[in-house]
Parts: C-alpha cells; structure tokens; sequence
C-alpha cells in the first residue's frame, strides 16, 4: 500500500500545476480552480486506490476527471464559461517597459475574450497544445481521436479565433 501512496505522489507532484492551471483557465476563479483541482485528485485517488483499477494512461484519465468537475461546476453554477487571462501575464518578459505591458494585456484579453467564443473542444485544444505544450499524438489519447483528426481541430480552432480576434 506504501508504494501505491508513494507512486500517486509523483502521480500528484507531476501533474497538480498542468491540472490547476486547466480548471484556472476555464473558470477564471483561483479558490474554484483550487476547489475544482483538489475534486480531481480526490476522484482520482479514489480510482487509482480501488482493488480493480487499470488506469491505462494516468494524464489522459486526469484531464478527463477535470474536464467533466469544469462541466458539472457549470452545471450547478448556471454560469457561462471564462478564459482568464491573469495567468498568461506570468508569459511575459518581467523586463518589458510599460507600454509593452499594457499592449501584452490588452492582446491577452483580446485572445481571452476570443477563446471564449470557440467551441469546447477547440478550446481545449488549444490551452493544452499551445499552454500545456502537449504533443499532438499525446492530445489525441487524451481526447480518443486520431492525431489528424486533433491537428484538423487545432487549425479550424486556430483559424476561427484568428477571425473572431479581426473581427474585435
């Protein structure tokens, strides 16, 4: 049982920050984001402890679990989804003058305003592909598409808020 802890650790210190940094980007809330993490590691240790589990694929299953927590937080909260952009400015140079921050945030809460608009899926592509640096081939397992099926949505969603970013 001690090795099982032990390997859920790592499990946990591996992937509390890309989960965190997910649910922070869908519901722009530290404390809900915070609340939304903590519902995913306790699912998922719930599962990974059980006497029968098989967890094929550790990162695709949390991902998962924080998918569905992000839907039933909406669900429950009748909100609308939000993008924040108040972790992207963490992206930048510290050293940039002032002039080059304000015009960094002002394109921040132009894209964020924009990834609001896509589709879920797309969305979600996009944060793990370009915040996440997630491989293609890794967001297909994660997703249960084919990798050209994931690099077509990654275009079509990159195209699409392209033009709803020429539109504002």
């Amino acid at each position: 049982m001690e090795n099982q802890n032990e390997q859920f650790g790592q499990i946990y210190d591996q992937y509390i920050e890309k989960i965190y940094r997910f649910v922070y980007l869908k519901v722009n809330s530290e404390e809900t984001a915070e609340d939304i993490t903590s519902k995913v590691f306790l699912g998922a240790w719930k599962a990974y402890s059980a006497p029968d589990s098989k967890i094929d694929n550790i990162g695709s299953f949390l991902y998962k679990i924080a998918g569905n927590a992000v839907i039933d937080h909406y669900r429950e909260k009748g909100r609308t989804k939000t993008v924040s952009s108040d972790i992207l400015p963490e992206i930048a140079d510290t050293e940039s003058s002032q002039y080059n921050k304000a015009v960094l945030s002002a394109d921040i809460n132009v894209v964020k305003t924009a990834i609001q608009k896509l589709k879920k899926e797309h969305q979600d592509i996009i944060i793990w592909h370009y915040l996440e640096d997630m491989p293609i081939a890794n967001i297909a397992k994660l997703t249960g598409r084919p990798a050209g099926t994931v690099r077509v949505m990654l275009h079509r969603g990159l195209k699409e808020l392209k033009g709803i970013i020429q539109e504002n």
